[in-house]
């Protein structure tokens, strides 16, 4: 369930102590002060996804701080990453200060002092999950607060759109399981980010390692799916055909095969089972995304030499010989 606060219904006199106060429990501690003389107005929405707390926060100029006295208020470490949906802000942690532009990423760490100087309206999305989660190094993050994070192209560019499309979601939408696995997945993200930006000459060969992962786990999680493919492959990760292909070059695979491998590999070992209901060698083919029987036999065959059935009869042979001698089958029969 999303939580709003807005100023918008509060007296003129009490808005920027309202904000304050909204912007503190929303977030974390902090003072806010507005740039600007007159009624100031902010809104903050907020919801969850399992561990990780998405806000989107829009407001007129201000200054916000996060000193040590307001650190020592917090009884949980956390780390930050906002997105600059519109406006500008100065960022600035650890020593360094960033300009950030709209599309840009920051990374922030809430243990340590930080300020945000926004001269201009703006909105954000906010991104908060324990820093016990990433798995990554206080030196690594270290390295990367107070930089401003391009999303034009790399890593960040595929980042951006996901973020997006996560802040402007209704948590309601999310059954408890399928959010803390998006919860997940935001946390590895923001981890390969991280070592992305950390190490800069490991980050494309890490990002491009984490992105194959993502792919074979999209794979084998949609099997059953006949119209799994390399476009629906690549549009589910928003990157182009193309690059998708290019990433598996180095696996000793193409997309379309390790599709059709990991198929058959589920085919044969459902087809090895033994029980008195086992299902037909046509209701496992499709249940594992073969739509047509007479390609699914040819491409059995292919990759294990003899066809479903034989294998089946096979397995089942081989499994009643082990049980009456402790034997298995000579290698011929295999």
């Amino acid at each position: 369930m999303s939580l709003v606060l807005t100023t918008a219904s509060v007296p003129d006199q009490d808005k920027v102590a309202y904000w304050n106060d909204a912007v503190s429990r929303t977030l974390v501690p902090m003072t806010v002060a507005p740039r600007d003389d007159g009624p100031f107005d902010g809104r903050i929405a907020t919801h969850r996804l399992g561990y990780l707390q998405v806000s989107t926060m829009e407001a007129d100029a201000e200054r916000v701080n996060r000193t040590p006295a307001l650190i020592a208020r917090s009884s949980e470490a956390l780390v930050g990453v906002g997105v600059q949906i519109s406006g500008t802000a100065t960022f600035v942690q650890d020593g360094r200060r960033a300009e950030v532009d709209e599309g840009d990423l920051v990374v922030y760490d809430t243990t340590r002092p930080y300020s945000f100087d926004y001269p201009q309206r703006f909105a954000t999305h906010v991104f908060q999950l324990p820093r016990r989660t990433l798995g990554v190094s206080d030196g690594d993050i270290r390295q990367v607060t107070g930089n401003a994070i391009g999303t034009g192209d790399g890593f960040g560019a595929m980042l951006l759109p996901f973020l997006a499309t996560l802040a402007s979601s209704s948590a309601d939408g999310y059954p408890p399981a399928v959010a803390d696995r998006l919860a997940g997945n935001v946390v590895d993200l923001f981890a390969t980010l991280i070592a992305e930006r950390a190490h800069p000459c490991d980050k494309d060969a890490e990002a491009r390692d984490h992105l194959v992962l993502r792919v074979r786990d999209h794979i084998n999680r949609n099997l059953g799916d006949p119209d799994l493919s390399p476009e629906r492959i690549a549009r589910a990760h928003r990157i182009s055909v193309r690059y998708l292909h290019r990433l598996f070059e180095g696996e000793g695979t193409t997309v379309g095969q390790l599709i059709r491998q990991r198929r058959l590999e589920e085919c044969g070992r459902e087809l090895a089972r033994r029980g008195r209901a086992a299902p037909t060698v046509s209701a496992v083919a499709q249940r594992w995304g073969f739509v047509n029987p007479a390609h699914f036999s040819r491409a059995f065959r292919a990759a294990y030499g003899v066809s479903p059935r034989e294998w089946r009869n096979l397995r089942t042979v081989r499994a009643d010989r082990t049980e009456r001698t402790g034997a298995d089958l000579p290698p011929s029969t295999r």
